[in-house]
């Protein structure tokens, strides 16, 4: 295949991994050529792209490069059937409490000058914690209202988000949902995100459920990520935290230059409904940086389900207490990551924290 010439910004080294971090640029660009089967050639000047130019982007390799998987390699002493029966039951358990309220006054208490939290996150997780503490009452529960909940030696950690777009909830716009996800010693192992869709005179939801190798799925049917190979052609979606801070200024630009190359960017506010967007193929790739583990932890294992990829936005490999998240159908990773992994490593060298958000001090991981 023709080598392409790409008109970007910064040096064109991307970080797939540690090991690659103290390697000079040239090596880097050789062995990372390489793992894509092809070389990139790059124009000399890398000052603005050119409008003429303006979507210039080469076609991504045929297979797709192989990054580490985030799925647990079991789901333990569990059957798959049962983890993931109670997963969707207390998932679809948190969505009837949202749908009884979605048609009604919302008493909206502020925790700052755009954070809502609303009654119905309280009541949905509520019932959610019911469900799964009767099914098992020896693990341990992560809840973005509750807090750590339960026995922290389990080798089972639940990460919970009653309601995840509680500003579009407010507001009555449809992108919002319930995300449950349970790992096994620190890996996705089962998941389910009941997404509401229609809107305001005709709510309605589809149910996306994963376990650990055993597929992805939407309302009991497989699903399966897009086969798009060019990010020109592609629909992406990001989104952006609360604080107006540098990775929020980075992300930014970011949604600017791939505005300009593909097909749109979206920023839906609900990362549970992003990425299960990815995997029922309608978008290619969703970022996001600063999310916490009750936002990633049913997603990113429905994607993967689903044949796409999930990695940090600097590449490395991810797991569900880190601070970024890149996922797609895979196809177009190394491509996304060419831009995206040098914007994250410059917030890095810039003294941003991208360790492990949190992990619960007892429980038990394999990363």
């Amino acid at each position: 295949m023709a080598s392409a010439t790409l008109p970007l910004r910064f040096p064109p080294a991307i970080i797939l991994c540690n090991r690659y971090q103290s390697l000079p640029c040239s090596v880097k660009h050789f062995k990372l050529s390489r793992v894509l089967g092809r070389r990139l050639s790059y124009s000399a000047a890398l000052g603005p792209p050119n409008p003429a130019t303006r979507a210039v982007i080469s076609e991504a390799p045929t297979e797709k490069p192989q990054y580490p998987k985030i799925a647990a390699e079991s789901t333990g002493p569990i059957p798959p059937a049962q983890l993931i029966q109670v997963v969707e039951a207390a998932a679809k358990s948190g969505a009837e409490v949202v749908m009884e309220a979605v048609k009604k006054p919302r008493n909206i208490s502020y925790k700052g000058t755009t954070d809502l939290v609303t009654d119905t996150d309280k009541s949905s997780e509520s019932a959610i914690l019911e469900t799964v503490t009767k099914n098992f009452k020896d693990h341990l529960v992560l809840g973005e209202e509750g807090g750590l909940i339960g026995n922290t030696a389990s080798d089972y950690l639940w990460c919970i988000d009653p309601l995840d777009g509680t500003t579009n909830f407010a507001h009555g716009y449809p992108s919002f949902a319930v995300s449950v996800g349970v790992l096994f010693r620190g890996k996705p192992a089962a998941a389910s995100v009941v997404e509401f869709v229609g809107g305001p005179m005709c709510w309605n939801t589809r149910v996306f459920s994963a376990s650990a190798g055993g597929g992805a799925f939407c309302n009991g049917q497989k699903i399966h990520v897009s086969q798009t190979n060019q990010v020109e052609k592609s629909l992406l979606v990001t989104g952006f935290g609360y604080e107006h801070d540098d990775p929020w200024v980075t992300n930014m630009n970011l949604f600017k230059e791939f505005t300009d190359i593909s097909r749109g960017v979206r920023r839906l506010g609900a990362a549970a409904v992003d990425m299960s967007h990815v995997s029922l193929g309608i978008v290619e790739s969703y970022w996001e940086y600063r999310l916490k583990p009750w936002d990633m932890a049913a997603g990113v294992l429905i994607v993967e389900e689903a044949g796409g990829t999930v990695t940090r936005m600097d590449g490395g490999p991810f797991c569900v207490f880190d601070r970024s998240v890149l996922v797609s159908n895979g196809l177009l990773h190394s491509k996304l990551l060419e831009r995206i992994g040098p914007a994250t490593e410059k917030l890095k060298s810039n003294g941003i924290d991208f360790s492990l958000w949190f992990k619960p001090g007892n429980y038990n991981t394999d990363f």
